[in-house]
């Protein structure tokens, strides 16, 4: 009976441990109840701090497309949309792939044949996610808007899914942990690609720059 409480254990600290690696917060040793404040804003800091810089290249892009956004501000309204789509595709893909590499489901010489079957299955999602945007994008801003935004989904989605797919692996051939793909790494690198991708269709569809 013992045995079987101490492997429990184990398996609650192992959870909470990929959980606060998945969420960028280095591991607590101690009950979050017991611990500090000094101790909690220490484990939590460095990713948040970091990705702050990460999410000013976000800024830099939104900036470089000044000249689109001001011509045709409903592109304004789908950004958050777009960006949190990219964002949340690649979580799901990360999340999937860590856990398959840790409980050997996958092997490090898979991610050649992973990362094939991502692209039809995040051409999928995109796809139909892309189908409930262009008609919010027709509605909002006319037949171009809706393009730029159905195109940008479909986009948006298939890099931020292998980008949450393939990152786990690299990690893994570099020796760091592939938890540490966490959510908000994949979510910054996912809103700087979203950017770029937006802008970049918005301006060869409305033949703007």
């Amino acid at each position: 009976m013992e045995f079987v409480q101490q492997k429990t254990d184990t398996e609650h600290i192992k959870t909470s441990e990929n959980m606060h690696k998945g969420s960028g917060v280095e591991d607590i040793s101690i009950s979050i109840k017991n611990a500090s404040i000094g101790v909690l804003y220490k484990k939590r800091v460095f990713w948040l701090v970091l990705l702050v810089f990460g999410n000013v290249f976000s800024g830099a892009g939104i900036a470089y497309f000044e000249e689109i956004i001001t011509s045709y501000v409903a592109l304004v309204f789908f950004l958050p949309l777009l960006i949190d789509s990219g964002g949340n595709a690649g979580s799901q893909s990360a999340t999937l792939m860590v856990r398959a590499l840790a409980i050997g489901e996958v092997k490090p010489n898979d991610w050649g044949k992973m990362l094939g079957r991502e692209v039809f299955v995040a051409l999928g999602l995109g796809l139909s996610m892309a189908a409930a945007v262009y008609l919010l994008g027709l509605y909002r801003g006319g037949y171009e808007i809706g393009m730029v935004v159905g195109l940008s989904m479909i986009a948006i989605v298939l890099i931020g899914s292998l980008i949450g797919t393939i990152l786990p692996f690299g990690l893994h051939k570099l020796k760091l942990d592939p938890a540490s793909a966490s959510a908000p790494m994949i979510t910054s690198i996912a809103d700087i690609s979203g950017v770029l991708i937006y802008f970049s269709i918005a301006s060869a569809v409305l033949e703007i720059g």
